[in-house]
C-alpha cells in the first residue's frame, strides 16, 4: 500500500471498530444496570434496549450506502457520526429504560458501515482492496474483544451512562478523523466488491449457499445478544463477584479463544479444511448453548460455557466473511456482503428481543433453549453446504475498452491455468478473479491484462 492508502485503511478501520465499541461496550454489564432503572424490572426491556441498536442498522446500512453513491462518501458518514453521538449522548442522559431504547435506535440509524467500505473502495487500488478490508474485518474482532473487557472495568470508575457519553465523545472525535486524517476521493466510482448493486439482490437472495451462512450470522448474532440478557446477571449470583470485576473471567477466556482461532483458521485456509472447522465451530456452539441450559446456576459451569462460546464465535466470525467470498458470483461480492451484514445486525435484534422476553417469562433456562434451537438448524445446514472452493480473490485495474473487449479478455482469463472464474467490468475497469490459493499462472494473468485483449 502507498501512503495514502495506508492511512485511509487505519483511519477508517478504527471508524468502523468505533461503531462496534458503541455496540459491545456495555454488553457484559448492561443487564445488571439496566435492573436499577426504573422499567429495568421487565426483562423484555433490558433485552429490547440491547437489540434495538441492530433494528435501526439493519435497516439503514444499505439505503445509506446507496445515498453514498449520490450525496457523497464523507457527507453520509458526517450525517452516520452525528445520528450515533446524538444517540449516545440521549442513553447517557437516560433516567429509565424507555429512553435508553430510543438512545440505541438512534445510535444503530447512524449506519455507516457501507458508506465506510465504499470510501475505501474509493481510496485504494484493486489489487490492494481486499487487504484494507481485513484490517476493518481485524478491527471489529478487536473491538469486540476490548469491549468484554474494557466494559466491566470502566463500569467501575463511570457506569453505564458514563460509556454511553464517551462512545458519544469518540464520535465527535471521529467526525475530526474524517475530515483530516481520510483523504478525499479525486472521484467516487461504484465497486461491485464493496457495494450492493440492486440488480443482484435477488440473484444473492435465492443462492441457497449464501442463504445457508447469512441465516449463520443471523444466529450467531442472536445466540450472542440473547445470552448477555442473562449471562452479566447470573456470573453475579453465582460468582458473587462484583460487576466491575467481570474482566477477570472475560480477559483469560478471551485471549484462550484467540490463540485457538488462529491456528483453526490457518488449518482452514491454508489445508483447504474450512468447511471441517466451520462445522466443528457451529458443533462447539450448540454444545455450549445445552451446556448453559444445564449449569447457568453453576459459577464454573458458565465460565467453562463462555470459553467455548468465544472460541466458536471467534472462529465462526472470521470463517464467515472468508465463505462469502469464496461463494459469491465474483462481480456480486458487494451484494453478497451487503445482505450478510444487514442478517448480523437483524440477528443483533431478534437475540436482544428474543432473550428479554424469554428470560422474563420462563427464566434463564430458556434463553438458552432458544440459542440451541437456532444453533441445531444452523449445524444441520453447515453439513449440507457445499464444500467452498479453495480459492482466493484477486482483482485488477483495467484500461478503458468496450464491452466487446471486456468479453474477449474475460474468455481469454478463464482458460489460464488455476482461474476459477473471471468477471470482467469494461464499466467499473475492473477484472474480477477467482483463483487457486496455489499454483495459478499470475504471469500470464498480468500478460494477457496489459495486453488489453
Amino acid at each position: 500500500m502507498n501512503p495514502v492508502e495506508l492511512r485511509a485503511s487505519i483511519g477508517l478501520a478504527g471508524i468502523f471498530g468505533l461503531r462496534m465499541l458503541g455496540m459491545f461496550l456495555i454488553l457484559p454489564v448492561f443487564a445488571i444496570y439496566a435492573t436499577g432503572i426504573p422499567g429495568g424490572e421487565n426483562h423484555a426491556m433490558i433485552g429490547l434496549a440491547l437489540g434495538a441498536y441492530g433494528l435501526t442498522q439493519a435497516l439503514l446500512q444499505l439505503p445509506f450506502g446507496m445515498a453514498s453513491d449520490r450525496y457523497g462518501r464523507k457527507r453520509v458518514i458526517y450525517f452516520g457520526l452525528i445520528l450515533f453521538a446524538i444517540g449516545s449522548f440521549v442513553a447517557a442522559s437516560a433516567h429509565d429504560i424507555y429512553w435508553v431504547i430510543a438512545g440505541r435506535s438512534i445510535q444503530g440509524a447512524g449506519a455507516i458501515s457501507a458508506a465506510v467500505t465504499a470510501l475505501l473502495a474509493d481510496l485504494t487500488r484493486e489489487e490492494h482492496r481486499t487487504k484494507a478490508m481485513a484490517m476493518i474485518g481485524s478491527t471489529i474482532g478487536l473491538m469486540f474483544a476490548l469491549s468484554m473487557v474494557l466494559g466491566p472495568a470502566l463500569y467501575q470508575f463511570i457506569g453505564v451512562p458514563g460509556m454511553f457519553a464517551l462512545t458519544g465523545g469518540l464520535s465527535l472525535l471521529a467526525l475530526v478523523v474524517v475530515a483530516v486524517v481520510i483523504p478525499d476521493p479525486g472521484a467516487s466510482h461504484f465497486h461491485s466488491d464493496a457495494e450492493v448493486v440492486p440488480a443482484r439482490l435477488k440473484d444473492v437472495l435465492k443462492d441457497k449457499q449464501l442463504l445457508r451462512l447469512n441465516y449463520g450470522i443471523f444466529s450467531l448474532h442472536a445466540a450472542q445478544m440473547a445470552m448477555f440478557t442473562v449471562i452479566p446477571l447470573a456470573l453475579m449470583d453465582t460468582g458473587h463477584l462484583a460487576e466491575s470485576q467481570h474482566w477477570k473471567i472475560y480477559l483469560p477466556v478471551m485471549l484462550l479463544a484467540f490463540a485457538i482461532m488462529v491456528p483453526a483458521i490457518i488449518v482452514g485456509e491454508k489445508k483447504a479444511r474450512l468447511k471441517q472447522v466451520f462445522v466443528i465451530a457451529v458443533t462447539l456452539l450448540l454444545l455450549t448453548q445445552l451446556m448453559l441450559t444445564v449449569l447457568v446456576s453453576h459459577f464454573w459451569g458458565i465460565v467453562t460455557a463462555l470459553m467455548t462460546f468465544f472460541i466458536a464465535f471467534n472462529i465462526l466470525e472470521a470463517t464467515l466473511p472468508s465463505l462469502i467470498s469464496k461463494l459469491a458470483p465474483a462481480q456480486a461480492k458487494g451484494t453478497a456482503m451487503g445482505v450478510y451484514n444487514t442478517s448480523q445486525a437483524l440477528g443483533l435484534f431478534v437475540g436482544g428481543v428474543s432473550g428479554g422476553v424469554l428470560a422474563h417469562q420462563f427464566g434463564q433456562y430458556a434463553v438458552f433453549a432458544f440459542g440451541a434451537c437456532l444453533s441445531a438448524v444452523w449445524l444441520w445446514l453447515a453439513l449440507s453446504m457445499r464444500t467452498p472452493p479453495a480459492v482466493k480473490t484477486q482483482m485488477y485495474h483495467l484500461e478503458t475498452m468496450d464491452v466487446a473487449r471486456a468479453r474477449l479478455l474475460a474468455q481469454r482469463l478463464s482458460a489460464v491455468p488455476g482461474v476459477a472464474e473471471v468477471a470482467v467490468s469494461a464499466e467499473e475497469g475492473v477484472a474480477y478473479l477467482k483463483v487457486s490459493m496455489s499454483g495459478w499462472d499470475e504471469e500470464q494473468v498480468l500478460k494477457l491484462i496489459d495486453g488489453g485483449v
